[in-house]
């Protein structure tokens, strides 16, 4: 195990992109306020490996943000056994690991040369946000009018944290947006969700389904992620509910365009949950 601060960049694209994440291997010895002072350094969402009680799981993963811990970040979690496998820390093709919000499992593939890391996620649950109040309110949050949606309804989706998942007619739409950030932490309090996922399907008519999106997150210190599993994860049980995702068959996922830093998400659907994962990139490690 190794104390260094490793900055990772999660769900790149084509060698490029993705979502960094700082990772601490070893973060026995760090208080929660270490681990917190260093999410805020780095203005990411960071995961913190350490020996867990439970000898049935590899380790303990804890997660913090800028503002506060999570009790699950999809990225990070990929990002962390990626490093095991490139550090060569694990030879295990696959790990068991606790988190706050529960267990979970990442598998490791090997795939055109590149190391693919997918973490595991739970059944989905999908509500219908129907109430015309709410609809209202998030259209004047993302400064949008009502014929900019797509046909979908906008839901409110959870594997591990609830997204509030918002279908738009194209790509022009969603890349545009520019959201009244100082609203979205009352909005998703109404909502009873930690972010605003909007969406567009760019590819419905083959798989993979090709969709892009981005996270507008709750109250995380930072207005916008350029990658989240976890809203991909929540995404890919409101494309099923909308008949457009089945069991067996998986989603591209697209992240982080509008930022200038694309994100590719590999969402695949099964009867029991889901998995969610991509490829990986090492930035730097400090001391």
């Amino acid at each position: 195990m190794d104390e260094t601060i490793h900055l990772v960049n999660v769900f790149t694209c084509n060698g490029q992109g993705g979502n960094l994440a700082p990772i601490v291997l070893d973060a026995h010895g760090l208080t929660d306020a270490d681990m917190r002072d260093i999410a805020r350094r780095y203005e990411r969402e960071s995961a913190f490996a350490m020996v867990h009680e439970d000898s049935k799981v590899d380790f303990q993963l804890r997660f913090f943000v800028p503002e506060h811990e999570m009790e699950m970040c999809g990225h990070a979690t990929v990002g962390t056994a990626w490093l095991m496998h490139n550090l060569q820390t694990t030879s295990k093709s696959v790990l068991d690991i606790s988190t706050k919000s529960g267990y979970v499992s990442t598998r490791c593939t090997e795939r055109d040369g590149q190391t693919l890391v997918f973490v595991s996620q739970p059944q989905g649950k999908v509500t219908d946000v129907f109430e015309d109040f709410l609809i209202e309110e998030i259209l004047a949050v993302l400064r949008i009018r009502r014929n900019q949606l797509a046909q979908w309804p906008i839901r409110n989706a959870c594997t591990s944290r609830m997204k509030t998942v918002i279908p738009l007619k194209d790509v022009d739409t969603l890349n545009n947006l520019r959201p009244d950030f100082s609203k979205v932490k009352g909005l998703c309090e109404r909502l009873g969700s930690t972010g605003l996922y909007p969406y567009a399907v760019v590819q419905s008519d083959k798989t993979p389904i090709k969709v892009e999106a981005r996270q507008f997150p709750k109250a995380s210190g930072y207005p916008e992620d350029a990658a989240t599993g976890i809203a991909a994860a929540a995404l890919s049980y409101a494309l099923a509910a909308s008949g457009q995702l089945h069991p067996g068959q998986h989603a591209m996922v697209y992240q982080g365009r509008a930022m200038g830093c694309l994100s590719e998400i590999n969402v695949q659907l099964d009867q029991e949950g889901c998995w969610i994962g991509g490829a990986c990139m090492l930035e730097s490690r400090l001391n």
